[in-house]
C-alpha cells in the first residue's frame, strides 16, 4: 500500500494506527485479480474490512472463495442499513468504499463514507485489476493477442 499519495487510501498514520473502516462493494472484488492478496494488504492499515452489498449470497461465496476476512455481518439486511449502522458503531476517523460503479458511488456518500472508484484504488495501492470478463479464457486471450499485433 503506498503511503504517500494525497488521496490515497491511507497515509502513515492510518497504516500505524488500523484507522480505516474498508468495505468493498461486489462489483468491485470482481474487478480485483486477487482478492485475497488485496484484503491482506489492506488488513496492515484496516480495523475492519468486508464487502457490503445486498447480495449476501454472493458476499458468502465470495468470502469462501478467496478465504477473505469479513467484520461485517449482512444477514437480513441491506448495504444502505449496514452502511449507516456502521458509520455509528466503527470508532475509525475513517470509513472507506471501494466501488464500481455510480450506485455504489451513490449509497456511500449519503453516510460517512468516503468512495474511491476500484480502479483509483487499485491504482493508489499497487493492486492489480482482473482482465475485463471479455479477455478471460482461450478466446479471450486469442483476441488480446490479435489485438496486440495491431498496436
Amino acid at each position: 500500500m503506498n503511503s504517500d499519495t494525497e488521496d490515497g487510501m491511507t497515509d502513515d498514520s492510518d497504516t500505524e494506527a488500523g484507522t480505516v473502516t474498508l468495505a468493498f462493494s461486489l462489483s468491485a472484488i470482481e474487478r480485483l485479480d486477487d482478492p485475497a492478496a488485496v484484503f491482506a494488504d489492506a488488513e496492515n492499515w484496516s480495523r475492519s474490512i468486508g464487502i457490503i452489498d445486498d447480495d449476501t449470497d454472493r458476499i458468502k461465496q465470495v468470502v469462501a472463495e478467496y478465504d477473505l476476512r469479513q467484520d461485517f455481518d449482512m444477514e437480513g439486511r441491506d448495504k444502505w442499513f449496514v452502511l449507516e449502522e456502521l458509520c455509528e458503531t466503527e470508532s475509525t476517523p475513517r470509513h472507506v468504499y471501494v466501488g464500481a460503479s455510480d450506485a455504489d458511488m451513490r449509497v456511500s456518500t449519503l453516510f460517512c463514507w468516503e468512495y474511491v472508484r476500484v480502479a483509483e484504488a487499485a491504482e493508489k495501492s499497487d493492486w492489480a485489476l482482473a482482465e475485463p470478463r471479455s479477455e478471460r479464457g482461450i478466446v479471450g486471450r486469442v483476441l488480446a493477442a490479435v489485438r496486440a499485433l495491431f498496436e
